[in-house]
């Protein structure tokens, strides 16, 4: 069984995603997935040097800060990136997921629904956190001025529109309502994936 488990920045969706993994629940990381493709992926790197120019890679790595130039303020930009990574992402994790023990697997995903990656899953969690809290956390953890972390959540999936979609919802308030909120759905990920 494949469970994803999403939320906006500042959330707490990766904490929430290691208190599985200290269960001993695998987790696969999508950002860090695709940042490995785009790198160690010979067919990704020249579709996206093919369309964003050889520039897109400075001494056999990917320039990150030339390809967000590029995408972060044109949505046909961005919308071409996605269409290249996310199929490569999409057969990574398939494939990952094949080798691992245990129940069930998590695919962690800043972009679950807007990817389209629920559809790779069987069950959807969103971690969700009052907005001024999400800043709070993400300028303290990122060294982020407050106005840059609003702009950042103002662009990603409202948390009502999250906690519709989503199968189960954790609210992130106090840290320490997380781990039970993460024992009590370990319980229901086993007892379906043993039950399936």
């Amino acid at each position: 069984m494949k469970v994803g488990i999403t939320g906006g920045i500042g959330s707490g969706k990766s904490t929430v995603c290691r208190l599985f993994a200290l269960r001993g629940v695998a987790v696969y990381d999508s950002d860090a997935g695709a940042k490995r493709l785009m790198t160690a992926d010979p067919d990704l790197r020249a579709r996206i040097s093919a369309r964003f120019g050889a520039e897109a890679y400075s001494e056999g790595e990917l320039d990150r800060a030339y390809l967000a130039g590029k995408v972060f303020s044109d949505a046909q930009a961005l919308a071409d990136l996605n269409a290249i990574v996310h199929p490569a992402v999409r057969a990574d994790f398939a494939a990952w997921a094949q080798r691992q023990e245990g129940d069930y697997v998590i695919l962690e995903s800043a972009i679950l629904f807007d990817a389209g990656f629920d559809g790779d899953v069987d069950r959807t969690v969103a971690v969700l956190a009052p907005q001024e809290l999400r800043i709070e956390r993400t300028c303290r953890r990122d060294k982020r001025d407050p106005e840059e972390v609003r702009r950042r959540i103002a662009a990603q999936m409202d948390d009502d529109v999250l906690s519709e979609k989503a199968d189960y919802v954790v609210v992130n308030i106090f840290e320490e309502d997380l781990e039970p909120a993460v024992v009590k759905l370990d319980r229901i990920f086993s007892h379906e994936a043993r039950n399936a």
